[in-house]
């Protein structure tokens, strides 16, 4: 069965950083895209940053890029995000997912199958 799931999140000061991790089990990691999306309380789910498969080609939200990093280990089938210089619109509970949609969808959280329990960002001012 696939699962992932994420750690990582707490409270924080706005300008920390935090790196969140997703352990992933029950299928092969390295034939997945693979991506971090949010959800803020009243809000969508938003996409964050996402890696297709097999790695090495990365996609960030304008909101994010320049601050968090993406990254992936197949063989070790985890996941990161370092988030640098958090905001307090960085605050959110953070998703990982699988998908094995056309690339073109990989921004779109209605094209993972797969999804964590996800794990609570809290940025205090």
């Amino acid at each position: 069965q696939a699962q992932l799931t994420e750690s990582g999140g707490e409270l924080v000061q706005v300008g920390d950083s935090l790196r969140l991790s997703c352990a992933a089990s029950g299928f092969p990691v390295i034939n997945y895209h693979l991506g971090w999306f949010r959800q803020a309380p009243g809000k969508e789910r938003e996409f964050v940053a996402a890696s297709s498969r097999p790695g090495g080609h990365y996609f960030y939200a304008d909101s994010v890029k320049g601050r968090f990093t993406m990254s992936r280990d197949n063989g070790k089938k985890m996941v990161y995000l370092q988030m640098n210089s958090l905001k307090p619109e960085d605050e959110a509970i953070y998703y990982c997912g699988a998908s094995t949609v056309a690339l073109s969808g990989i921004r779109q959280p209605e094209m993972y199958r797969t999804w964590g329990q996800g794990t609570q960002v809290t940025v205090s001012s």
